[in-house]
């Protein structure tokens, strides 16, 4: 998406104009079905002011978000955040044309509500590559219950109890992904394994550097990144798998390093500290005593 300036969305009517659809009956919230819209061939980049949750079948494409691609298939849910750069390059499929939902819900819709801010804590809004959501039948048939429940909620005459009734459905919907995804790191785990034999060898190769002293130690980001995954996603899969997070992954390996270093080496603790990034020998002591329950000068002693 390189130089391409994006186009952006600001309001759901807007979006409902954009793609040739009649004004939205609730201006906060619209479910849309996917063969209703109106699609370009072009390549289109975009930028919301509001979430999108999308359901789409036979899609024949690419969608990116960020600088990531998706790795469509039939059955995928995706989810954009407000802000967030994406891109979509439809093909003319004559045979088989997308079919699905789309739940699009701008943030004032949660104004003084809870889910202003627990909404950001659902971390699949910031998944990048190949993070999207994959679901059996029975799962998707769930997720396209709870979209047609809000949309009948709308339908009927608003009143008192509408924005409650189509909050809980909305946090009921977002709770059913946190768990899908859960699912998907276990179902999955041949590619989420693969991810953890990079995400070793990154460390590895990290910290057996020569120049890592100038370095510093790696952070959450900078591995995430390596790896061209989101924190949350890395966190949250390593979690699963592991029931570590990628921050205790990285204290494990350096601690593995240091052992090496105390057991086979005769720098000081203070040169240790600082081959293996650390500024201060101190905050190495702590974390090394932490991890182990031994001090690194004891641990040292254990092996004379």
């Amino acid at each position: 998406m390189s130089g391409v300036k994006p186009y952006r969305i600001k309001t759901i009517s807007q979006f409902h104009e954009f793609r040739g659809l009649p004004q939205p009956e609730h201006p906060l919230v619209s479910v849309i079905r996917v063969e209703d819209l109106e699609h370009s061939t072009e390549t289109e980049t975009l930028v919301q002011d509001y979430y999108s949750i999308s359901l789409k079948r036979n899609f024949s494409g690419k969608f990116k978000y960020g600088q990531q691609q998706y790795d469509f298939d039939a059955g995928v849910v995706f989810f954009v955040a407000p802000g967030q750069v994406f891109s979509i390059e439809q093909k003319n499929n004559e045979g088989s044309k997308p079919t699905g939902w789309i739940l699009l819900i701008h943030p004032d819709f949660f104004w003084n509500t809870p889910l202003a801010t627990t909404i950001k804590q659902y971390e699949y809004f910031d998944y990048s590559v190949n993070e999207a959501l994959f679901l059996s039948e029975k799962e998707e048939n769930k997720i396209v219950d709870l979209l047609q429940n809000i949309q009948e909620e709308y339908h009927a005459n608003i009143d008192n109890f509408s924005q409650s009734i189509i909050l809980s459905q909305i946090e009921t919907l977002l709770n059913y992904c946190s768990r899908f995804y859960q699912r998907q790191f276990i179902t999955r785990k041949i590619t989420s394994h693969q991810l953890i034999d990079r995400l070793e060898k990154l460390l590895t190769d990290y910290f057996n550097q020569p120049d890592l002293a100038s370095k510093g130690l790696p952070t959450v980001h900078f591995v995430a990144e390596s790896l061209n995954v989101s924190p949350g996603y890395l966190s949250g899969l390593l979690k699963v798998l592991t029931g570590q997070s990628t921050q205790q992954h990285i204290h494990e390996k350096l601690i593995e390093k240091a052992k090496e270093k105390l057991s086979t080496t005769n720098l000081s603790v203070g040169e240790i500290a600082y081959e293996l990034g650390f500024e201060h020998p101190q905050s190495f002591n702590k974390l090394f005593k932490i991890k182990t329950n031994l001090s690194p000068l004891n641990f040292r002693r254990s092996f004379n």
